[in-house]
């Protein structure tokens, strides 16, 4: 009986272990640091009328705040080929000591 308690015991601890880490994993690959989504998924999130372009009122985000900069042609929308060459956003880094 003090055996199975023990070892129940253990196993409640290791998965909690498990939980934690992978929890933080998720939340380390979110905005800061993480992985980016593919020009295609912003795509299919933001292009509400599916016209294969983002007008200003469809983007969000970083997008929308530097949208002249990204419509390159000026034509009022964002185009898959204007994003993929978009220049890379500056990250705000603190300075290492």
């Amino acid at each position: 009986m003090k055996r199975n308690t023990i070892i129940l015991g253990a196993l409640i601890a290791v998965s909690s272990i498990i939980i934690s880490c992978k929890s933080s994993e998720e939340t380390s690959k979110g905005k800061r640091g993480g992985e980016r989504k593919s020009i295609s998924a912003i795509f299919s999130e933001m292009d509400a009328n599916k016209d294969g372009k983002l007008s200003k009122n469809e983007a969000k985000g970083p997008l929308a705040k530097d949208f002249t900069k990204i419509d390159s042609n000026n034509d009022g929308f964002i185009s898959k080929e204007e994003l993929e060459n978009a220049p890379k956003p500056e990250r705000n880094r603190r300075p290492r000591n």
